[in-house]
């Protein structure tokens, strides 16, 4: 990334100082608008997408607001022909996760146990460390060098991920969709870091996530819960009856000593399974591996996260019922990428008591009754509604324009597009005070300096490691919470610097993959022509007088776009 010189420094700092001063809007009136004007229009668009072109205000003007927004509410009515197109050339969108295990993932797993193995150490054990980097140094070339090439096809699955996920918010017309596609896999959050998890993410956003985020949120709900990628992330996929996993370990007893014929061919059968001698030292491992009782990781994260919320209304006896009901819903095979299984001899039988309410349905319906119990409960109403409040209109969410959000959820049975409509129809929405009252997460912004400038887009690599520059690792968010959609997470002087630099390396070329033609948009105009271009297209004609003063010590064409991109107007939305 390009520095920022002493120079262009002191030009900006009245922009970054800017950026921390600004407040946010803190009440907004119950009127709505009646009249269509283009700061409305801009602020639509910011908020439903990832940020307006000249073309998409043209758009709004001639469709009228309710158009658009039932428009973008249904996104199966708009061709995304030209994003399919731009996604053609990626090898792994597509693919099921025990492909990917297979493709991309096993080779390095088989590879780095025959190097361990070469060198004296247990080819049972996954290796860590200085040996997962590939950097034994007695390590023979030939196989370093193996290995070097299989962690660079490993690479592909997660760039392609952050590719298509970048090149999706910057072209689609479906920008709604992306935005909710965002929001929704950043509430069921899930870590791309934690072992496997990362071969199942390309699944769990394609068919877990997208398919239902303008859909029943009992759907969206059952989708991730039944989700390999959720199931290893928050451990549920180990969880088991206490009793089950006595005797799971009575099974391993009598394969280890060959007791009986039901020791033996306990034994024949695992042998089977490992495709090699069931050794004590591979019973051992398999032992230590075993689960060892309830886990409630997930009973936990279900109901403070994904639906009641922290004051929701449950206690840790409910979070241990819960994570009873889930017993048994693990995964088939986690590292050759294994889909979602229920194994019944884990489950813990017998009624849960869950919120006041008997649940008795057995096996795998447990869970299933806990899942609908959640999604219907008063106080997922209010917990969703307030979330997506909080994306769509402040960080302090108005608390009537909740209540109307969480009565549609109630009313509608969870329907997501209707609860969306509620907020995006509201005054509240729609008012002047809630107008860049959000500051754009490093995701945001970069996606919206993209479209901003008709970024060409030709490789979005690089884009990808620009926002995790910014703070901003996508898929890589380590705590259930995901990342945080409020400013005071994202303002503070070295993030806005490091924003500042990102304009600089996207306005002068220096984005690799990425074309700018500023000349073509301003029709190389001269330096005051080019402000003028800045503030009317890049602010929307809502630049400060500060801004405006920090514009004019500007003299070339690039430098005037990137202070504008820095500028505190940019920065919200």
């Amino acid at each position: 990334m390009l520095t920022v010189s002493s120079a262009f420094r002191a030009a900006a700092a009245p922009v970054i100082a800017g950026v921390l001063l600004l407040a946010p809007a803190s009440t907004v009136p119950e009127a709505r608008p009646t009249a269509l004007d283009d700061a409305t229009i801009v602020h639509v668009l910011e908020r439903v997408g990832f940020g307006a072109r000249v073309e998409d205000v043209a758009r709004v003007r001639e469709l009228g607001l309710d158009r658009y927004l039932d428009e973008q509410l249904h996104p199966e009515r708009l061709s995304d022909a030209d994003v399919r197109g731009r996604l053609a050339r990626f090898q792994t969108l597509s693919l099921d996760s025990s492909t990917i295990a297979e493709r991309y993932y096993a080779p390095l797993l088989r590879e780095r146990r025959a190097a361990k193995k070469s060198a004296g150490g247990d080819a049972g054990t996954p290796a860590s460390g200085s040996d997962a980097a590939g950097a034994r140094a007695d390590m023979d070339p030939a196989q370093r060098a193996r290995l070097r090439e299989l962690r660079e096809t490993g690479r592909l699955v997660m760039d392609e991920l952050g590719e298509q996920k970048i090149l999706r918010a910057v072209y689609s017309p479906r920008q709604l969709e992306e935005v909710l596609v965002d929001f929704w896999f950043n509430h069921f959050n899930v870590f791309a870091g934690k072992g496997p998890v990362r071969g199942y993410l390309t699944e769990y956003e394609r068919e877990a996530i997208r398919p239902h985020v303008l859909g029943r949120f009992r759907d969206l709900l059952g989708a991730v819960a039944k989700s390999p990628a959720m199931l290893f992330y928050l451990d549920n996929w180990q969880s088991v009856d206490p009793q089950a996993a006595e005797e799971m370990t009575r099974r391993l007893d009598r394969m280890d000593d060959g007791s009986g014929a039901r020791g033996r061919i306990a034994r024949r059968r695992l042998e089977q399974r490992l495709g090699a001698p069931a050794t004590p030292d591979a019973v051992a491992q398999i032992k230590q591996r075993m689960p060892r009782g309830l886990n409630e990781n997930y009973a936990r994260e279900l109901m403070e996260l994904h639906t009641l919320g922290v004051g929701g209304g449950y206690t840790q006896a409910d979070v241990m019922e819960v994570a009873r009901a889930f017993t048994g819903w693990t995964i088939h095979g986690p590292r050759q990428g294994g889909g979602y299984a229920f194994e019944a001899r884990r489950h813990a039988k017998g009624p849960k008591t869950v919120l006041g309410t008997t649940i008795d349905a057995g096996g795998e319906g447990d869970g299933e009754a806990v899942l609908d119990l959640l999604a219907a409960h008063p106080s997922t109403a209010t917990f969703i509604a307030t979330k997506l409040t909080r994306r769509f209109v402040a960080d302090e969410p108005p608390p009537a324009l909740v209540r109307r959000a969480a009565a549609t959820f109630t009313s509608s049975h969870g329907d997501l597009r209707a609860v969306v409509r509620t907020i995006l129809t509201s005054p509240e929405f729609l008012s002047a005070e809630a107008r860049r009252a959000k500051v754009k997460t490093p995701f945001e912004f970069a996606v919206g300096a993209l479209r901003a400038t008709r970024a060409d887009v030709a490789d979005a690599s690089a884009v990808v490691q620009q926002v995790r520059a910014l703070g901003m690792p996508l898929y890589f968010a380590q705590p259930p919470t995901g990342y945080a959609d409020t400013a005071d997470a994202w303002v503070n002087t070295g993030a806005l610097v490091n924003r500042m630099n990102f304009a600089i390396d996207l306005t002068a070329n220096r984005v690799s993959g990425v074309h700018v033609d500023l000349a073509a948009l301003t029709g190389g105009s001269n330096a005051d022509g080019a402000r003028a271009w800045a503030i009317a297209h890049l602010l929307r004609g809502q630049a400060s007088d500060t801004t405006a003063a920090t514009l004019a010590r500007a003299t070339d064409l690039p430098s005037i776009a990137a202070l504008a991109l820095g500028s505190p107007e940019f920065q919200r939305r």
